[in-house]
């Protein structure tokens, strides 16, 4: 379990959405907003290709740019992978769950998430093989 970053004294069981570091507590949650967020907080434009722009409301280390998000619309591999219904259905309760790391954590043992979720990395982290 990791520990809570503000008091360092208790299991830390909530996870901040912004720069998701562990908190124990409301009080602990209210402490760490009010010192702010280590990573950037405000809205970051990227440009998209119908030339409007969509904003990231927090961008972090792992944001993905819109652009490349686009490329996963055309990537056969992942249109491939959506065939399945099995694989659909998983997506559906991951995306509606009210823990989804928990059950996407369960759908990984899926060989078919996990070829879905490496087809999706391939697309927005390819692999520099030089």
């Amino acid at each position: 379990m990791k520990h809570c970053v503000i008091c360092n004294d208790k299991d830390g069981k909530y996870k901040c959405p912004i720069c998701l570091v562990y908190y124990c507590s409301v009080t602990c949650c209210n402490k760490h907003r009010q010192m702010k967020c280590k990573l950037v907080e405000k809205q970051i434009e990227h440009p998209s290709d119908e030339g409007s722009s969509k904003k990231y409301e927090f961008e972090t280390a792992d944001t993905v740019p819109i652009k490349k998000l686009k490329l996963l619309e055309t990537d056969k591999d992942i249109k491939n992978c959506l065939n399945n219904p099995h694989l659909r259905n998983l997506l559906k309760t991951i995306d509606t769950s009210k823990e989804p790391e928990e059950v996407m954590q369960k759908a990984m043992l899926e060989p078919i998430f996990v070829e879905f979720a490496d087809a999706c990395l391939k697309v927005v982290e390819p692999r520099d093989d030089n």
